[in-house]
């Protein structure tokens, strides 16, 4: 196999130094336009292309970016990744998912993240608390963290989200104007960023109506069997007379759980008998086997402002959308 060509060759064909070679690989460097063909055309020549590991030390960058997963049960986040790591690619950037269950120490990973060097974090989770990303050890040289699709009360770590408290408010509205006055919230993963909103908004919009006392089902994590096991538990648990007669979810894939039990198990009716909201808008949900109602959160200006924070184009600050409300036949 033919030896990789260096810039030390590249130079000599182009007749240039060799630190002309590298600044005309590094983006922003100044160097004459007539510099640059020059060694463009000697590395095309040569089949050379740029030893990023050699830059990344010279720079103190490596042009990849940590994406931290761990409810990969959740069909809301394959697209999402999808755009991330499109985004991020086009920008020239690399991006290395990590997979953070309940076998792994959050901590340990994210200390292992800084020692890769990463040149940012990406919580794109549900299991993440504050006193994790509070540890000492992660000094403070560690790579900056954003989280996305989830708020965030963590200093210094800005959240680029859905506004919850907005969606919220159009989802009881919505329910409300329907007809619906027994409402009930199932909540997945008891983690900071579920504290910080769905559950709480959605309690205080149903107050403002002037209806106390929402239901809650913890369903303790995102999937679909979880779901299924919650609504279970309080259908088993309840009279007819006294059920609820439309159940939030936090979001879509509890919610097609939930569907699943209370049509197949209990043989209720949706929405006649108990109406049912998610949130996300994942594709299975508007099949017509679901119709499920739901809120779209606005995936591509988040991922197109966090792209735009790591590269250093914005200020890395909190920035809350609005989404989109999607009334189907389920509510």
């Amino acid at each position: 196999m033919r030896k990789r060509a260096t810039a030390k060759e590249v130079a000599e064909a182009a007749g240039v130094s060799k630190w002309t070679v590298i600044r005309a690989f590094t983006p922003g460097a100044s160097i004459t336009d007539a510099s640059r063909q020059k060694v463009l055309q000697a590395a095309e020549t040569l089949n050379y292309s740029p030893n990023l590991l050699a830059r990344s030390l010279a720079t103190n960058t490596t042009h990849q970016v940590a994406v931290f997963v761990d409810d990969f049960a959740n069909p809301h986040k394959l697209p999402v990744l999808e755009l991330l790591s499109e985004r991020l690619q086009a920008e020239g950037l690399l991006t290395v998912l990590i997979n953070i269950n309940r076998h792994f120490d959050h901590v340990h990973a994210l200390i292992n993240a800084g020692q890769r060097q990463f040149d940012a974090v990406i919580l794109f989770g549900t299991a993440f608390r504050e006193e994790t990303l509070g540890d000492r050890r992660l000094e403070p040289g560690f790579p900056p963290m954003f989280v996305l699709a989830r708020g965030s009360q963590i200093p210094g770590v800005p959240a680029i989200a859905c506004d919850a408290e907005r969606a919220l408010g159009e989802i009881v509205d919505y329910l409300f104007d329907k007809g619906y006055r027994r409402p009930g919230f199932m909540t997945g993963a008891r983690t900071l960023s579920t504290a910080l909103g769905r559950r709480h908004h959605y309690a205080n919009f149903w107050r403002r109506k002037g209806i106390e006392g929402v239901v809650e089902l913890a369903a303790g994590r995102y999937s679909a069997e979880a779901g299924a096991e919650a609504a279970r538990a309080y259908l088993n648990s309840s009279s007819p007379a006294s059920r609820i007669d439309v159940l939030m979810c936090e979001n879509d894939i509890l919610a097609l759980g939930a569907m699943d039990v209370v049509r197949s198990e209990f043989g209720l009716r949706v929405p006649e008998d108990l109406a049912v909201v998610g949130f996300d808008n994942i594709e299975p949900g508007g099949f017509p086997a679901y119709g499920l109602t739901s809120y779209e959160q606005p995936n591509e200006k988040m991922v197109d402002i966090m792209v735009a924070m790591i590269t250093g184009k914005r200020a890395a600050k909190m920035v809350l959308l609005p989404g989109r409300l999607v009334p189907r036949s389920s509510a």
